[in-house]
This record gives structure tokens, C-alpha cells and sequence, in this order.
């Protein structure tokens, strides 16, 4: 038996495998390799498959053959906000095409469940600054349509091919388990702050007008081990059986922007005033987990706070340095 991790050699991907291999689980990876890296999953079988293409069910039919496979953790997707609201179709194609590809490779398989990296991208703009499950969803840009998309796909595969699933709704993740597994796009608030440091730039804050303690706004960042650990708590808890297949992921509490950005201050040591622009049209001042759900049905919680993402983001960063400009560094723990 076996655990396929489409996307794994991802951000996100390659820590969940890393986790997965630490405690001896036998992983194989689908990944079509446009943003992962194979040298972030070391000896793991690695089988490249563009999940939206037309033959990709028979493709993953064949690996889940040729693994054993009978447990999928799902984080292959695009996830850029803004490139969504541009091209629409391509993140639908890509995203919804993709997953429902997977479960007609899937359909007639040992597989029996199913993990789904899903986002808080599908609440929009919550009226809420803490967010249950059981509030409304309410997308606002293309990439929350189809991560919502996904849930309702996900659970009606459930129902017909009697498989048990889960979806996670991610909030904001950051931070390294390990440098070597950093997050190398600038595509959030911390890796958008580090290639600002790195260009010799100020970090950007969009709003410092909103009803908060400091005037930025507010949100639970997770950091990448804590999530990646949800999914292994996840994939058991369905082994078992869940009252719920809908989980928030994030700490329960927030930090505002010019919190991060002042922790990347002391950790870097360089001192960039960060800029002042304007809002972001749709951002809300407070978005927050409520994590009662899934602390009370998979026993998880997040370990690490902000310093420690901070910091592993730092390290990953320098790391990375190193490493282009042609200095060994040795894979270790953060």
C-alpha cells in the first residue's frame, strides 16, 4: 500500500512527503513540474503527469497500478489570485478539469480516500472576522470559485465511488520545515517582502486605514509544517472515520502586516521602512480560523508562531542564496 501526493514537489507537496516518508509511509508523486522541483523529493518515485490533459485519467489509473496505491493527498493546483482573474479558463481547466481527471483515474482502484488542499479563499470576504466552516462561501476571484468547485466535486465523488474524503481549507501558510524546502515565489506577504529585502526595496503594505490595532490588516498565517502535519492527521482520521469533511487550517489567532513585516525586520537585520499604498479592492480587516472543528474531531492544533515562520522564511531565503550562487549547503531541520 501506498500514498500518491499530486503536487509533491511542491511548496506545500514536498513537506507533507517529507512527513510522510519520516514515518514510513511507502509515497509515489504526480507532478507536471511547472513550479516544483524534483531535487525537493530525494529518491521518492516521481511521475510526471499534466492532470489536465486528456490522457492523464489512463496515465493515473497506471500509477496507482503500478504503486499500490490506496491513499491520495491532492495539492496539484494553480493558486495565483490574480493570474485566475485573467485567465479564468485556464484555472478552471486546470483546477476543476485537473481533480475531476483524477477521480475518473481513481474510479475502479483500492483508493478508499482522498485528502483535498482546498483554500479560506472560498469564504471571499467573510462578514466575519472569524470564520466556522459552516459560513457562507462566497468566493470572490476565480482561484476561490474553483477551490470551491473542488469541495462539491470532491464529496460527490465521495458518494459515488464510496470513497471517504476530506477537504482542508488552508489559510495563510508560511515558513520552511526545512531550508531546503523554502517557499521560492514571491507570490504572498512574506516572500513578496523577502525579494523587496533581497532587490534592496521597501516592502509594500496595501491599507493602513483599516479598523485594526496597528491599521493593517489581519490574518492567520500557518506555518507550512503545522499544515503539512494536518494532512497526515487528516488522511488517519478517515482511516477511522470523520463527523466532518470540511476543516479549517490555521492558528486561531492573527498577526496584522506590519506585525510580519516588523518580525522580518529583527530576523533579517535590515531596516526597510515598508511603503503605504492603497487598499486592495475586496480585502477585508480581519480574517481568522476558527479552528474548534478540527481541534476537537482530529486533535490538531498548529505548534509554531509567527517568529518561527519568520525566521524558517529567512533561512530558507538565505539557503536559496547560497545555493544560486553556487555555495553547498546541507539539508537540515529547521
Amino acid at each position: 500500500m501506498s500514498i500518491l501526493v499530486t503536487g509533491g514537489a511542491g511548496y506545500i507537496g514536498s513537506h507533507v512527503l517529507r512527513l510522510l516518508r519520516d514515518r514510513g509511509d511507502d509515497v509515489v508523486v504526480i507532478d507536471d513540474l511547472s513550479t516544483g522541483r524534483l531535487e525537493r523529493i530525494g529518491d521518492v518515485p516521481c511521475v510526471t503527469i499534466n492532470l489536465a490533459a486528456d490522457d492523464s485519467p489512463d496515465l493515473i489509473a497506471q500509477v496507482i497500478a503500478a504503486y499500490g496505491v490506496t491513499a491520495v493527498i491532492h495539492l496539484a493546483a494553480k493558486k495565483q489570485v490574480g493570474e485566475s482573474v485573467e485567465r479564468p479558463g485556464f484555472y478552471y481547466r486546470e483546477n476543476v478539469g485537473g481533480l475531476a481527471n483524477l477521480f475518473l483515474g481513481i474510479e475502479g482502484t483500492p483508493v478508499d480516500r482522498f485528502v483535498f488542499s482546498s483554500s479560506a479563499a472560498v469564504y471571499g470576504s467573510p462578514a466575519s472576522s472569524t470564520v466556522r466552516e459552516m459560513d457562507a462561501t462566497q468566493p470572490v476571484n476565480p482561484y476561490g470559485e474553483t477551490k470551491l468547485a473542488g469541495e462539491w466535486l470532491v464529496r460527490a465523488a465521495a458518494h459515488s465511488l464510496g470513497i471517504k474524503t476530506v477537504s482542508l481549507r488552508y489559510f495563510n501558510v508560511a515558513g520552511a520545515g526545512w531550508p531546503d524546502l523554502g517557499d521560492s515565489k514571491p507570490l504572498n506577504l512574506l516572500t513578496l517582502a523577502i525579494a523587496a529585502i533581497e532587490r534592496g526595496d521597501q516592502p509594500v503594505i496595501f491599507g493602513d486605514d483599516f479598523p485594526t490595532q496597528d491599521g493593517t490588516g489581519v490574518r492567520d498565517y500557518v506555518h507550512v509544517s503545522d499544515l503539512a502535519a494536518a494532512h497526515l492527521v487528516a488522511l488517519d482520521g478517515l482511516a477511522g472515520g470523520l463527523e466532518h469533511d470540511v476543516f479549517n487550517v490555521g492558528t486561531g489567532t492573527g498577526a496584522s502586516v506590519r506585525e510580519i513585516l516588523a518580525e522580518l525586520q529583527r530576523v533579517s537585520g535590515e531596516d526597510r521602512e515598508p511603503r503605504i499604498t492603497a487598499r486592495r479592492a475586496g480585502d477585508p480587516a480581519t480574517v481568522v480560523a476558527d479552528i474548534t472543528r478540527i481541534t476537537q474531531e482530529l486533535s490538531w492544533r498548529a505548534e509554531r508562531g509567527v517568529a518561527d515562520m519568520v525566521e524558517s522564511a529567512w533561512s530558507a531565503h538565505l539557503h536559496e542564496r547560497a545555493g544560486l550562487a553556487g555555495v553547498p549547503v546541507a539539508p537540515e531541520r529547521a
